[in-house]
């Protein structure tokens, strides 16, 4: 399914990864007490990262990269029910894999 959010600058538009929900001894944690996933996958690129000289910066990320993210970092959005974060390359910490 195609997106139809195109981040611009050096922004990118990552998938957070939902941790697989354990349940030891019955507890059952309410949504409000989880954590926020600190993995995702990048979904789409911007149009790139312009420095002083006027060159652009090609990304470190391409689309498809399973990325570790800053826990708040980026600005949630949701596109056709799916939660969505876009955020600045800088805020993406590694990738996984």
């Amino acid at each position: 399914m195609a997106i139809n959010v195109r981040p611009l600058g050096d922004r990118v538009l990552v998938q957070p990864i939902e941790e697989q929900e354990t349940k030891k001894g019955g507890i059952i944690i309410p949504d409000t007490a989880k954590e926020k996933p600190q993995e995702g996958k990048v979904v789409a690129l911007g149009t790139g990262k312009v420095d002083d000289k006027g060159k652009k910066v090609d990304f470190t990320v391409k689309q498809g990269d399973k990325v570790l993210i800053s826990k708040y970092g980026g600005t949630e959005i949701k596109v056709d029910g799916e939660s969505y974060l876009i955020m600045r390359e800088d805020d993406i910490l590694g990738i996984i894999g």
